[in-house]
């Protein structure tokens, strides 16, 4: 159906928009962070810090971020979200020690949870075609992937605090909009005890898929967090560099992942992907040149993206029948296994060496890929009796492939 078919094609542009600013502010840090450890006088572990606090928040809250949605509708916590963010962001940029930074960091992965949990039941509400609105949404988190380093490389030439400060004013009209012209689905949804969010730890296949995911996202946040450090560019060529990440990532995610997983399986895919990440980590861990470092993150992006389309099929054919339980479990594994990686990555860097992280990170995905050989076959079984469908349809669904 024409999106000029659509009445409420305002709220719909608006929301997915804002989806777009809020993964970029995921990606907005990266160039600015050796600008930012300079300038406050932060190591390299201290700085990491802005991604480890974010990280760690959204994991821990969003389960409890899920439930509340059962009691308060989803237009109230993505409203709630927005302010949170928009309130973070802008008080960031006015930050002046590393230990506030990051917890404004923290509230701004709070705001983000809250957002995420809740945007795509709202943008599928208001539209009457949800295949459209489903690509349009997705490819707003493509974009915000691709182009949120160029966006901080940019605006970090004039200050470090700019990005930070840019976010936070356009999350404010967003918030706006969503007041004034956001509205809850007719359907509220059910209530959801703890005890019933954490049933899919219940399951032994998905027990396994999220061990393979726990490994594969430490690796994921080494390399968004550390990499932006080892290379030692300067903020727009760090920006450029990681805008080409991204856009590995995105095409990963919306171009080949679902392709080359319906010819040849899910399971083989991921481990493919993981073979040739796991070369790339060695790469960077040996690399001769900042060039060789470059190309290496580029298809290292690649590889990531492959993944993420198709890891979240994995848990959802592996774990609970509802998929608000399965997600919701699914992000706590990958969102609290990511969480230290940034910090740790850079303590190694100062008290062993800059390739270290690298070395460790290979490791802990040959921790993944062994247990997803010994494995494949009762992971396969699994999502062979419970044949999921691969597209994206719900807000905890879109964030899990993120």
């Amino acid at each position: 159906m024409p999106t000029r078919d659509e009445p409420n094609k305002t709220a719909i542009y608006a929301t997915a928009l804002t989806a777009f600013f809020a993964i970029a502010g995921i990606g907005v840090v990266d160039p600015i962070l050796p600008v930012i450890g300079a300038e406050i006088g932060a190591t390299t572990w201290q700085i990491e810090l802005l991604f480890t606090a974010y990280i760690a928040v959204m994991a821990v809250f969003m389960i409890p971020v899920t439930i509340s949605t059962g009691r308060f509708g989803y237009k109230k916590v993505l409203a709630a979200g927005v302010g949170v963010v928009a309130v973070a962001a802008i008080a960031a940029s006015f930050a002046g020690s590393i230990g506030a930074l990051a917890a404004l960091r923290g509230l701004w992965g709070l705001g983000n949870a809250m957002f995420f949990v809740t945007a795509m039941v709202l943008l599928i509400a208001l539209a009457r075609d949800r295949e459209w609105v489903v690509e349009l949404y997705e490819a707003c988190l493509g974009l915000g992937l691709a182009l949120g380093p160029l966006i901080g490389g940019l605006l970090g030439q004039i200050s470090w605090r700019v990005p930070f400060f840019a976010c936070g004013v356009f999350m404010i009209g967003a918030l706006v909009l969503a007041v004034t012209r956001l509205k809850d689905p007719a359907e509220r949804p059910a209530p959801l005890t703890v005890r019933r969010a954490f049933a899919a730890f219940r399951r032994p296949a998905f027990v396994v898929v999220a061990i393979v995911v726990a490994t594969y996202n430490f690796v994921f946040f080494t390399v968004l967090g550390f990499g932006p450090v080892a290379l030692g560019l300067g903020v727009v060529p760090l920006g450029l560099v990681f805008t080409g990440w991204g856009a590995g990532l995105a095409v990963g995610i919306l171009v080949i992942g679902h392709r080359l997983a319906h010819r040849v399986g899910a399971v083989p895919t991921v481990g493919a992907a993981f073979v040739v990440l796991l070369a790339t980590l060695v790469g960077l861990a040996l690399s001769p040149a900042t060039w060789f470092s470059i190309a290496m993150l580029v298809v290292a992006g690649l590889c990531m993206g492959v993944t993420n389309a198709n890891v979240t099929d994995l848990a959802l054919a592996t774990g609970d029948p509802e998929r608000r339980v399965t997600t919701g479990a699914f992000n706590v594994v990958r969102w609290g296994f990511a969480a230290p990686a940034p910090v740790v990555s850079g303590l190694l860097a100062e008290h062993v060496g800059m390739s270290s992280p690298f070395w460790v990170a290979a490791v802990v995905l040959t921790v993944g890929i062994v247990v997803l050989v010994v494995f494949r076959r009762r992971i396969e079984a699994a999502a062979t009796a419970d044949d999921v469908e691969a597209e994206v349809g719900t807000p905890e669904e879109a964030l899990a492939v993120l």
